[in-house]
């Protein structure tokens, strides 16, 4: 898919909008960013957030079934996708209060699910391999995912969604992403590796070092793809395909932690035009999300210090973009409101 370059046809127009409403010029800081970017997005001097959704991934990693690089087992990524599929997880609580979908897929989890109406089967495997000792995906797999991802966007954009924000549950997924976030920025391994689920200082370093020994093994592949199927897993790859399809579609694409903007770092190399769309909803408090963030030259609405995942910085980004929208629409205009505007001197 071709993802082309935001037009910037209407900014003139958009920002004189922004600048006539009752309140001094740039007063609602970042608030006017947003709305001006979701007026760019969605072509029209009136954006508005229709049926915002949060789509989690779920996946398991290969090296994760070893306990190398996580402090927790590898079955918590099944308990936890029937945590999501039950209500009980903070995204579904988040979701719940704020009264955005919410879209449950697994990738590819280690674990065999029974059908559940709330929970999309695209598995790809039982998990990824083992990076350690080969690719964690063969190029078909990688394909495959991404457009599985594609095909679960392209669905939930024809029931009306337009604000799409993007999740992840697995565990041994923060491994993977510090060695994509490596790759794709060239920082190095040390600067790329945090505590992921809570790991103690000892296991971090131990984590670094395997990490190191991935990319002793396999290098740095000049492409994103290969990149991705080396070091990604499924709801990464996933992840990749879902947000290139949502910028594709011309949807506001909302960017949660660390493992999400990975994804977004391959699907950035393979169309630079693809941050146009997005809104990147926090910087996370695991080590590296900021560098990446100021690798993609942007800045996060939000400081909470969260690191959990599951979209969940995504989910309280909503609302702040959600009231971007709603002044540019809503809110009186000088003239309209018989307000005088500033003295010329």
């Amino acid at each position: 898919m071709q993802i082309s370059p935001l037009s910037r046809t209407l900014t003139a127009a958009l920002q004189e909008k922004i600048d006539q409403k009752t309140k001094p010029p740039g007063s609602l800081g970042r608030l006017e960013a947003i709305a001006l970017q979701a007026g760019l997005i969605q072509q029209t001097l009136e954006p508005a957030i229709v049926q915002p959704t949060i789509a989690v991934f779920a996946g398991d990693h290969g090296i994760a079934a070893e306990g190398l690089v996580n402090p927790y087992p590898q079955a918590v990524t099944a308990q936890m996708v029937y945590n999501f599929l039950q209500g009980g997880a903070a995204i579904n609580a988040m979701c719940r209060q704020l009264q955005v979908e919410l879209v449950i897929v697994d990738a590819g989890v280690n674990h065999s699910f029974p059908a559940h109406a709330r929970l999309n089967d695209r598995k790809i495997g039982y998990g990824t391999r083992n990076y350690l000792h080969e690719p964690a995906m063969s190029p078909e797999q990688c394909e495959k995912a991404m457009e599985a991802g594609a095909e679960i966007v392209q669905y939930i954009h024809q029931q009306g969604c337009n604000t799409i924000g993007f999740g992840e549950m697995g565990i041994g997924n923060t491994a993977s992403a510090s060695l994509l976030m490596s790759c794709f920025t060239g920082l190095p391994i040390t600067d790329c590796t945090g505590a992921g689920t809570g790991g103690t200082p000892q296991q971090v370093a131990r984590k670094t070092v395997i990490l190191q020994e991935a990319l002793n093994r396999h290098g740095m592949p000049a492409d994103a793809m290969t990149t991705l199927a080396t070091y990604g897993g499924f709801e990464i790859a996933m992840l990749c395909g879902a947000i290139l399809q949502a910028a594709a579609l011309g949807m506001i694409v909302v960017i949660d932690g660390f493992i999400v903007t990975a994804a977004l770092l391959a699907a950035h190399r393979l169309q630079p035009a693809v941050t146009d769309y997005c809104i990147f909803s926090h910087c996370s408090h695991e080590k590296g999300h900021r560098a990446m963030l100021q690798h993609l030259q942007v800045a996060p609405l939000l400081q909470l210090d969260m690191r959990l995942g599951e979209g969940t910085g995504a989910a309280m980004a909503m609302p702040v973009i959600q009231c971007a929208t709603a002044f540019l629409q809503h809110m009186a205009s000088f003239a309209d409101a018989q307000v005088s505007t500033k003295n010329e001197v």
